[in-house]
């Protein structure tokens, strides 16, 4: 699923580009930059799913797309691989949708898992749904040994990235 703008009543809004500080509060709820405020305010469906497929990076879904998830589940040629990714995004996910705060409540398990009860947390869009990352794994992605930011960038533009 490409970054594309997400379907609503009104014209499809854009996710924020970047990287956004955010915080899980002591209560488990993730308050939103305003960017993704806005972003989440503008959808059609306020339903959010909110889950892991990886037991290490959290995923805020709009409805709209876990729907199309749930679609791929059904239909991959793989049918134990998608068996189990559902069945971990089923264990830690639960909806949720953003209150009049720009706030989203996580579910317990979820937080318990990617340790970020009452922590700051990075978000970013990526692939239709916005990821959550604790410290650790940020710091894991931005000093990652194998990051050849070069001959990464070098590949994209190679295969047409502007």
């Amino acid at each position: 699923m490409p970054d594309q703008p997400v379907q609503t009543t009104q014209e499809p809004i854009e996710p924020p580009n970047g990287l956004y500080n955010a915080r899980v509060d002591d209560k488990g709820r993730l308050k939103l930059p305003s960017g993704f405020q806005e972003f989440f305010g503008a959808l059609a469906e306020k339903k959010l799913y909110i889950t892991t497929v990886d037991e290490e990076v959290g995923q805020i879904y709009p409805i709209a797309v876990w729907r199309l998830n749930r679609k791929l589940f059904n239909d991959l040629p793989d049918p134990a691989r998608a068996a189990r990714v559902s069945f971990l995004a089923d264990e830690y996910g639960a909806d949720s949708e953003m209150d009049a705060q720009g706030r989203i409540l996580l579910p317990v398990e979820l937080r318990r898992l990617l340790e970020i009860e009452n922590q700051n947390v990075k978000l970013r869009a990526f692939k239709g749904h916005i990821e959550i990352l604790n410290e650790r794994v940020y710091q894991g992605r931005k000093n990652d040994p194998a990051r050849n930011a070069k001959e990464d960038a070098d590949a994209l533009f190679r295969a047409g990235m502007q």
